[in-house]
């Protein structure tokens, strides 16, 4: 495998030792977690004078606590063996790799590459953070409580952009941008740039939504290429595609010599946390979901966009949007996007979605991902969320958000639903109606759920639920729900921040925890005999499945992890929510 080495911020500055290390705890800890190698079973416990170890051989890891998704977790950042500590991650992957068999090595090479591309890009963040938080603090104001309307909204994307994923080690990494790339095109910088488009015959395109499209979308003429007016369309392309990826997609697809990129850039946009998707800056109301030529959380996790992804985006807001009907209580606190609006050319690089946003006027609208994000006051951005509109009680909000989360995902269940509603494609909506905080809950990209077909049929047409494209949508029990509603709705969206808020000092562990535990036992008794399969999945397990997401995304190939689906492959952890 031939690797490009990343550009750091300035070559000639010292390595921080900071990032090093954080990057090389958070690896091993995933690794330890994932039981690569045998690290977990396969080790014996040994306590030396400085704290517990896990042995294996030559190999020894320094562990503690965790209680999260895995019992223990790297302490220091380094690796035994045959008694030399090794500190290098680069080194220690060299030694797991070596201890690996070889159908797998190749996956430990990739995966060193994407630590190294992680770590600089973790030396830009150092970098650019600063002056992005003063960007945002002269455009939108120091307290991100007060951070209002759509365009707003994308100041929370920049802030998030700077955590790093709950589950993913290297997430902040993305495969093959370099320094220069990442400063022009990545939400942590909060740039602006333009799109280009490409001329496109009519007939090649699949379209599929609502018209008409917004005054600003392009004719041939508008990009400069009047002659090709008649029955030709444009999509655009994001300038991160463009080249070898963009020219073999247009081969592939059998548009070479049809379709014409426009040489004119146009549109200005701002990229939102998933990067691909942008927010248009004429209405930041409308975003583009784009395919990325990139990889992230795991070299086989591509940003590109299968068209039948589009397919089941659609159907999946369709879905909900039916449930809603059905349960008034939370049609007033659940807000979907409008994805039914795309078109592709029957190629993962040669698509896009037309994303609507809800009118939700001067609210403060804020992905789940941002509330631990540092905002330029220097707090957590939900302290100043709590202070606005909770009186200053972070619990208060806390609470709050489990009641609404939690109800609305065990009524999905209830319907035989699960969604892959992570923190990024969930938002809070904060106003204040009569005097009193309002609260609701905003969702995009509904497009990977689980749906328990049996059930469901019980409920909806086969016209809704037959609008799927991926047959792994649909399963005959509930055993694909209980996974992807823990490993989500669960450790992601909740635990996570119980987890947070604890260790940022706001309440013991012990409390948050058990906040968690009696609003879903709460929303689970309200499904009554329905929610036994949930009750018994999170909480009266032993234990609690947790993504492999570094063995099925980088490490082993699909033959060898057997993962169906890399973001749906799993290991096991505690269950943090027994007995509280």
């Amino acid at each position: 495998m031939t690797t490009t080495a990343p550009v750091l911020p300035d070559a000639a500055a010292p390595a921080t030792p900071a990032p090093a290390d954080t990057l090389t705890l958070r690896v091993l800890s995933a690794l330890l977690r994932e039981d690569v190698l045998g690290l977990r079973t396969g080790s014996r416990h040994e306590q030396r004078a400085d704290g517990g170890w896990l042995v294996r051989g030559q190999l020894a890891l320094p562990v503690g606590p965790d209680g999260f998704q895995c019992e223990l977790a790297a302490r220091l950042p380094l690796l035994e063996q045959a008694g030399r500590a090794i500190t290098d991650l680069t080194e220690i992957l060299a030694v797991l790799r070596a201890g690996a068999e070889e159908a797998d090595r190749e996956g430990f090479t990739a995966f060193a590459a994407e630590c190294a591309q992680t770590l600089a890009t973790m030396r830009l963040h150092e970098v650019e953070q600063p002056a992005v938080l003063a960007a945002l603090s002269r455009s939108c104001g120091t307290d991100p409580a007060h951070w209002t309307g759509p365009r707003a909204s994308l100041g929370f994307d920049a802030l998030a952009a700077y955590l790093d994923h709950p589950v993913y080690p290297t997430a902040r990494g993305r495969s093959g941008l370099d320094v220069a790339q990442l400063r022009q095109y990545a939400p942590e910088c909060h740039p602006a740039f333009l799109l280009r488009w490409l001329v496109v015959p009519a007939e090649a395109l699949t379209v599929h939504g609502r018209a008409p499209l917004p005054s600003w979308w392009p004719t041939p003429a508008t990009l400069g290429l009047p002659d090709l007016t008649d029955r030709h369309l444009t999509i655009p392309v994001h300038p991160l595609s463009l080249g070898a990826p963009l020219t073999e997609a247009l081969r592939a697809g059998g548009l070479a010599g049809r379709a014409t990129l426009a040489e004119r850039p146009y549109l200005e946009v701002t990229p939102t946390l998933s990067m691909r998707t942008v927010a248009v800056a004429l209405d930041p109301t409308l975003h583009l979901k784009l395919p990325l030529a990139t990889a992230t959380l795991g070299l086989r996790n591509r940003r590109t966009i299968k068209p039948g992804t589009l397919v089941d985006g659609a159907a999946g807001q369709r879905l909900l949007a039916e449930v809603l009907t059905r349960e008034p209580r939370l049609a007033e606190r659940v807000l979907l996007a409008d994805e039914q609006c795309y078109a592709h050319a029957e190629h993962e690089l040669l698509a896009v979605l037309l994303r609507r946003l809800p009118d939700t006027g001067q609210s403060v609208t804020v992905s789940l991902a941002a509330l631990l994000a540092t905002a330029p006051d220097g707090r957590p951005v939900l302290d100043s969320l709590a202070e606005r509109f909770y009186g200053g009680d972070v619990l208060a909000l806390y609470d709050e958000l489990l009641t609404v989360l939690l109800d609305w995902q065990c009524t999905l269940f209830g319907y035989g639903i699960a969604l892959e509603s992570h923190q990024q494609n969930t938002s809070l909506v904060f106003d204040q109606v009569a005097g009193r905080t309002r609260l609701r809950l905003l969702y995009k990209d509904n497009d990977g759920p689980r749906i328990n077909r049996t059930r469901a049929e019980l409920s909806f047409s086969p016209e809704l639920l037959d609008a799927f494209d991926d047959p792994r949508v649909f399963s005959a029990d509930d055993r694909a729900l209980t996974d992807l509603f823990t490993t989500i709705t669960g450790h992601l969206c909740t635990a996570s921040l119980a987890f947070g808020l604890a260790e940022r000092g706001r309440a013991p562990l012990t409390v948050t925890l058990g906040l968690l535990r009696r609003r879903l036992t709460e929303a689970i008794e309200r499904l009554g005999a329905t929610g036994a399969p949930l009750r018994a999945a999170l909480l009266d397990a032993e234990r609690l499945p947790v993504k492999a997401m570094v063995s099925a995304g980088t490490l082993l190939s699909k033959a060898r992890s057997g993962a169906a689906d890399i973001n749906k492959h799993y290991t096991s952890g505690p269950n943090y929510l027994a007995g509280r």
